[in-house]
């Protein structure tokens, strides 16, 4: 059997690649003779990948060269049908000659969902579909505020339907998918590697802190209330703050970011900045040793959780909702964008955090095996569609 894991966007968001490590380890626990290959965007950053994958190769679509024949061809499509359906066609033609090629098709990233339409992989999946292919979507956030009519059209041309999380799953059915089913995000099955701690770590006495581009892009505020909130830790208590990338992509950069927090604090001696080098389980590994951690993004905060560790969540999309409901039973700790430009709230928070830490622990010891279990529910939905 022949699997093309596709819409990976690619390994310098660790996230994405916690997704594949994992993924592919749950495949090949279910089918030990797959033959896997990666379609991606950014194929230069996933060579840590290459001892899971067999192959990997560009999706990035082509662009269609002004008066050139496709271009020439999808203008008229698009005059007389007003549907940009034929140019998307053509421009993934490379990938989708290659269609033939494979039995199962697995969209990947978790939240590709999430953020608007994304038009040219609904052609890519009407075309996987339209040559008899299985058609999986692989550990799954939604939100009720993504859902078009065209998104759902697409949704439901799925063979399976993976939800990371309950609030997602709900927002699938309530749209009339019929073919979802829950699991957890298999970034909680994936392994830590330990590396040896920098100077500055203190183990049992170091926050965690990660702070993306991204949130703060949403709520332009919210950074000077994340100064103030460091400025509590270090005032208040005698803990040190390690900075955490997790998203080092050029244009959306954890670790630019982070620099900042590290200039601006670094003669208090009590704060560092941890490279922009290391791969997921190595991150994984720095977390899994901090007291607290403080994150914005979610695979950032799965390390934390699935190794034990009370966590704060600058939240901005359902899925950190849905990943705190699904463990405590509430959206505990979890800010949404609106609120963490507020930095007596996130400071309540942290305080909040510290008080219950013990609290915390316990419910992650019960629940975190039992998240694991869900995850690895998804290579038995595979093997069902399969």
């Amino acid at each position: 059997m022949r699997i093309l894991l596709f819409y990976h966007s690619g390994s310098y968001n660790r996230g994405c690649e916690a997704i594949i490590r994992t993924c592919v380890a749950e495949i090949k626990a279910q089918f030990p003779n797959a033959m896997i290959d990666l379609a991606s965007y950014h194929p230069q950053t996933d060579k840590i990948l290459t001892p899971f994958v067999n192959y990997i190769f560009s999706q990035n679509p082509i662009v269609l060269k002004k008066y050139s024949w496709d271009w020439f061809l999808a203008s008229v499509y698009f005059k007389i049908f007003k549907k940009e359906y034929f140019s998307y066609k053509l421009a993934f033609k490379k990938i989708i000659s290659k269609i033939k090629n494979y039995d199962v098709f697995i969209s990947v990233g978790g939240d590709n969902y999430c953020y608007g339409e994304v038009s040219d992989v609904y052609t890519l999946d009407r075309e996987i579909k339209k040559a008899g292919k299985k058609l999986i979507l692989w550990g799954a956030s939604v939100g009720e505020e993504d859902l078009s009519p065209a998104k759902i059209e697409d949704l439901k041309r799925f063979d399976l339907l993976l939800a990371r999380e309950t609030i997602s799953e709900a927002v699938l059915k309530n749209a009339g998918c019929q073919n979802v089913r829950l699991v957890a995000d298999g970034a909680f099955l994936m392994e830590k590697s330990e590396l040896p701690l920098p100077e500055k770590f203190l183990e049992n006495k170091t926050v965690g802190f990660n702070f993306s581009p991204l949130v703060f892009g949403k709520n332009p505020q919210s950074k000077e209330a994340a100064f103030l909130l460091i400025e509590h830790i270090l005032e208040t208590t005698d803990f040190n703050i390690g900075l955490v990338p997790h998203v080092i992509i050029e244009t959306n950069n954890d670790y630019e970011t982070l620099k900042e927090f590290f200039e601006k604090y670094k003669e208090t001696n009590r704060i560092f900045l941890l490279p922009d080098n290391l791969n997921a389980t190595e991150y994984k590994g720095y977390i899994a040793r901090m007291r607290f951690f403080i994150g914005a993004r979610t695979h950032a905060t799965i390390a934390a959780y699935s190794t034990g560790i009370p966590t704060m969540v600058l939240g901005y999309s359902v899925k950190s909702k849905g990943i705190a409901k699904d463990i405590f039973g509430e959206e505990k700790l979890v800010l949404g964008i609106n609120e963490i430009s507020n930095a007596e709230k996130l400071i309540t928070k942290f305080e909040e955090m510290k008080t219950e830490e013990n609290n915390i622990k316990e419910i992650l010891k019960n629940r975190i095996p039992e998240i694991k279990e869900m995850s690895q529910k998804a290579k038995v939905y595979l093997a069902e569609i399969i």
